[in-house]
């Protein structure tokens, strides 16, 4: 089947071309004779019922130094679309939820991936929260003195913003560390929102694991080893990525998790794992299927269009 295809996404120029997850997705995609049109979230409009988007065709290949080209643009009903693919980078701020209400008009009619009503509803820190048992001691709140007798009882704590992503505001504070007060000063500052406190978990030293679930099924995995000196994982601030196989704790957190994801639609998924615990569910734009098929030889990418196409497939148009 030949399906239009509309990436939501950042600037496709600034992406990391030996990394970007939404990148590997639109290969595949035109490799399989998909038509792939480009487009940014601030080129998104509804108007009189009609959810609209200022797209430009777009044709990929793999060569680092000329890897796209885009063509003039148009203005085009996203109803007309077979499938719209979410994949702008977070924050989850006010634009993102926006930007999912206005796809929920047209969604499931034209596919939605991943399911614009279930981000809304699954940020990665926040779905988490549905499976306590497989998490770390976790507080989420904004009350200074429920923050204080966390920490007073964990002693060794993570600090970091609800609705942040790739490893910003993220802070680890060690007994006797005294900048808790600045820090919580800092971030009433900054937003109104509840903060993330957890137990650090000193397993992180050998690697926060990221596993990709396709459709609720663990499909891949690559464990990622925070530099010297830095307490975050994350690839873009020193993180090395490394090859890994599943473990049984981490097939028994898949299998826990996996019949929620393919309920609520979310096709592609990235969860984050440190030692035997479930720390985040990333639903928003999970990556990381680049580094696995390097590592492992597999085509991630191919998997995920293998569950969009027989979604698509499955769900009338009319």
């Amino acid at each position: 089947m030949s399906l239009v295809v509309a990436i939501q996404m950042d600037p496709i120029e600034s992406i990391d071309f030996a990394a970007d997850s939404t990148l590997a997705l639109a290969l595949e995609a035109e490799r399989r004779g998909h038509s792939l049109l480009h487009y940014l979230p601030t080129d998104l409009s509804w108007r009189a019922g009609t959810v609209e988007a200022q797209v430009r065709p777009l044709s990929v290949r793999a060569q680092a130094d000329d890897y796209f080209t885009l063509g003039a643009p148009e203005r085009i009903d996203l109803a007309s679309v077979d499938v719209v693919l979410m994949r702008q980078d977070p924050p989850f701020d006010l634009a993102y939820i926006t930007a999912t209400h206005l796809l929920d008009h047209i969604h499931p009619r034209t596919l939605v991936v991943n399911d614009p009503t279930e981000v809304r509803n699954a940020p990665e820190k926040l779905l988490v929260t549905r499976f306590p048992d497989l998490m770390p001691p976790t507080l989420i709140s904004s009350d200074r003195a429920a923050i204080a007798a966390f920490r007073a009882e964990h002693r060794d704590i993570i600090l970091k913003p609800l609705f942040g992503n790739g490893g910003a505001g993220v802070f680890h504070l060690p007994p006797g560390d005294e900048n808790i007060n600045s820090l919580l000063d800092l971030f009433g500052q900054l937003s109104r929102e509840p903060l993330m406190i957890q137990r650090y978990l000193p397993e992180v030293r050998q690697g926060d694991k990221r596993i990709i679930l396709v459709d609720g099924e663990p499909v891949g995995a690559l464990n990622r080893v925070p530099a010297a000196g830095e307490a975050r994982s994350n690839l873009h601030v020193g993180g090395e990525a490394r090859p890994s196989a599943l473990t049984a704790r981490e097939r028994d957190i898949c299998a826990a998790i996996g019949p929620t994801l393919k309920e609520r639609g979310l096709i592609f998924v990235g969860i984050d794992v440190i030692g035997d615990y479930l720390t985040e569910i990333n639903v928003t734009s999970p990556t990381g299927i680049r580094q696995i098929d390097r590592f492992d030889g597999v085509n991630l990418a191919g998997l995920i269009w293998d569950a969009i196409e027989a979604k698509r497939a499955a769900t009338p148009r009319d």
